[in-house]
Formats: structure tokens, sequence, C-alpha cells
């Protein structure tokens, strides 16, 4: 089966490697066709630091998705976190040679090119250039200028920064993996786009996204992005502390979490006791629900209120910014017990779990509309969205070089023919500086 009807989404994680191959049906949503899943070796907090280990993590999930689909993977679009990922804001503008003709996407996409030659850090990358709103010769809060008249055009900017050693790193391994990158999203971005409906962006919304190693943030007022962040904690400290607290090994600890966790101390009695059985022949050890529940909740609330902290930077606190659909939960993270809860005690805004069931056809299996993973099928929708996109530009080119043939006026329409979008350009430059990098 060729690559042209099914994309796949790559999602690596701290604690979980995903691959999940999938089509878009007659009717818009999401057709998974196969899913494979192995446990992440060489990921420490969303960054990569074993290549060996990560690459045997992928090929494993791809060779479960492949063998669960009968599928061949070639092209995967891979998400990126970790504590180095920054966003910045940033305003920009062109002067158009011909006001007498209207805005088009080449305008556009030469004022998101100038971004891309900001100066940034040694050592840093742009990753996304996001715009924001439009202003045309003064004229403020254009959502689409396209199609207007306009002498200067000036945007602000959303810039996501990261890494250069870390996009190479994830670069290289799906390389060494045999596959090909296709683009590389940010986490929270792929996340949002999964869980979060039109009408949340537009009202406001934080998403906070609760992986294994890092916990990230995606915040959204009037449908655009305002603000990214990548806090380097999740659900694996909480796991640590219970180990470090209840004396256990990692194993049991995890178990623990997930089967008796809860994130709200009061909900567990005094006399509710786990037994969990002693190493080679040692005693069983006892450790009572409420003092479990207690080492959860401290850490838990130390990250809810990082998380927080963010959202206030943001500005949530003025009346402007307001974010009126409050937080959604999602990632693995999110399903520990009075999480919720929590959540809106100590921030006071409304909060709910972000399923990633809204996209996806009405047959699938359940284990993927779980918020575990979100990031994944956000990855894969970015994917069916790009191949699409590559599909209608090949088309128009057919189209465009039959009106040729034909001889008939095309004045100024094959301009149109090799158009890409600014993301593809982007997707073109990092190949090429990957290939590089070998």
């Amino acid at each position: 089966m060729e690559q042209g009807n099914y994309s796949v989404g790559l999602d690596i994680g701290t604690t979980k490697i995903v691959a999940i191959i999938g089509k878009e049906n007659d009717y818009g949503k999401i057709e998974i066709l196969g899913t494979g899943r192995s446990k992440s070796l060489g990921v420490h907090r969303g960054v990569v630091n074993n290549i060996t280990q990560t690459i045997s993590s992928i090929q494993q999930a791809v060779e479960q998705a492949e063998l669960n689909s009968g599928l061949k993977i070639g092209s995967v679009v891979v998400g990126i976190a970790g504590q180095h990922i920054r966003s910045l804001q940033h305003s920009d503008y062109i002067t158009r040679p011909n006001s007498e003709e209207v805005i088009d996407d080449d305008d556009l996409e030469k004022l998101c090119n100038q971004v891309y030659k900001l100066v940034m850090l040694p050592g840093e990358e742009i990753i996304h250039v996001l715009p924001q709103e439009y202003k045309v010769d003064g004229q403020s809060e254009i959502k689409e200028p396209k199609g207007m008249y306009g002498g200067r055009l000036e945007a602000n900017f959303h810039v996501v920064v990261g890494q250069v050693s870390s996009i190479k790193n994830i670069g290289r391994c799906i390389k060494s993996a045999g596959l090909d990158l296709g683009n590389i999203t940010l986490e929270p971005l792929a996340s949002a786009e999964a869980v979060l409906s039109q009408e949340e962006k537009e009202a406001g919304v934080a998403l906070i996204d609760i992986g294994g190693g890092t916990t990230d943030l995606a915040i959204f007022k009037d449908g655009i992005i305002r603000h990214t962040s990548v806090i380097p904690f999740g659900g694996n400290v909480i796991t640590e502390d219970i180990k470090e607290g209840c004396s256990i090994i990692e194993k049991q600890a995890e178990l623990l979490k997930i089967k008796f966790g809860s994130a709200w101390p009061g909900e567990n009695k005094d006399n509710e006791i786990v037994s969990i059985p002693g190493l080679r022949g040692r005693e069983p050890k006892e450790i009572t629900l409420k003092n479990l529940s207690k080492i959860i909740h401290a850490r838990v609330v130390e990250i809810v209120e990082q998380v927080y902290v963010e959202i206030k930077n943001y500005g949530h606190e003025e009346q402007k910014k307001k974010l009126i659909a409050g937080i959604v939960l999602t990632g693995g993270g999110s399903q520990l017990k009075h999480l919720k809860q929590l959540v809106e005690y100590i921030t006071g805004m409304d909060t709910r779990i972000g399923y990633p069931n809204e996209h996806l056809a009405g047959d699938s299996d359940e284990e993927i509309a779980s918020p575990l993973y979100a990031t994944a099928v956000g990855l894969l929708m970015n994917a069916l969205e790009t191949t699409n996109k590559q599909h209608a530009v090949e088309e128009e080119a057919v189209v465009e070089e039959e009106k040729v043939l034909v001889g008939q006026e095309h004045s100024g329409s094959t301009s149109h023919k090799e158009r890409k979008s600014i993301f593809d350009k982007w997707s073109e430059k990092l190949k090429d500086f990957l290939d590089n990098a070998e």
C-alpha cells in the first residue's frame, strides 16, 4: 500500500514511544489503522540522552504498528518537548512594493521567512513561527489579511525556540531507525490539536499535558496560540517520590500510583492499608493509603503551582486575557484520581480531562481515546494535514500543467504551481540541516 493515503505520528516520550498509523475517512474523521508502543529507554525529561536505546525503542514501536496494520511505515511526524524549549513574542513587518495589489500568500510567506532570520542564542534554532494578529497600514486586529489592499503588512508572532542538538538527535534517531522525518511539531501543540475544541480556543483555555518526564502547557485565546511552555517535571517524579518515601522498587511504586494513588489526601481513611510483597523472601511491606496520597499530593501541588505561575505570566488575571474555558488536563498523568478537583482548588479555574476521541472515527479502539495517547493522535492529525496539503499542491500543479498544454491564457496562475506552505519549506530546511549534520 502506498504512503499516500495514510500517515504516521510518532510520539517519543519519556516513558513510552507510540507509533500510530491512520487515514481520514469519508466523514473527515480519523480511522486508526494500527498502533505500536514500546517502553522508552533512552529519553530523559523529553530529551534523547541515549541514541542507541532510543533507536531500538522506536524500531520496536514501529514494527508493532506495522504488524498491527499490515502497512509499511515510511515517513513520520515527530513531537519535540523538553526543558530546552522556550517561546517568545516578536513583531515584524514588510513594506510591499505595490500597495495597489492585494495581499497574497507570497506576502505572508515573506513576512514569516523574515522571522526565521532572527538571531538566536548560540545552539538554538527556531522550531515554529506562529502568526497571531496582523496589521495592515496601522489597522490592527486583523486575523486574515489575504485579499486586502495595503502597503505595510506587520504581524505579532509567537516564536518557539529549541536546542539545535536536541533536534539533531531526534532526526538522527529517526534516520537510523530507517524512517524519514516528515515534520517536527511541538508536543503541546499536537496535544492541543487532539483534545481542544475551537470554542475553547476562542474563549481562552490552558492545556496542561502531564507526561512522564515533562508537563507541557499551551494557552489559547481568541483562537490563537498565546503562550507555550515545557516544565521539566511529570509523572515520573511522583513515582520517584513514592519509591523513596515508601522504600520500594520503582515497578511497585508505579503500580501503587496507578491503582491506589490519589491527589487528595482527605479521601483515604487511616485504616486503609496496602500490602506489598517483600523482595526475595523478605517480609511484605504495609503502606497506608493516606501516606501514599500525602506523598503524591505534595508533588502534584508543586507541579500545578509551577504551571499556574506560567498561566499568570501569560496575564490570565487581566480582564482581556481571561481564560474563560479554564483548564484542560491531558496526558497519562491526568488520569490520577482527584487531580481535576485539586487543580480547580489551586487555580480556581474550571477544569476538565481532555480525551482525543472527538476527531477519531466511531469504531476506534477505546485505549486510543485515552488521554495517554493525546500527543500521538495530535501528531497523526498533523501528519494527515501535511499529506493533504501536499496532495492539493500536486493536484494544482497537474491542473496548471494541463492548462499550459492546452495553451490557455493563464496570466499569473503558474506562480501557484509550486506554492509550498511555510511549514513544508521549514521541513526542507530541517532535512538539509540534518543531512549536513551527519
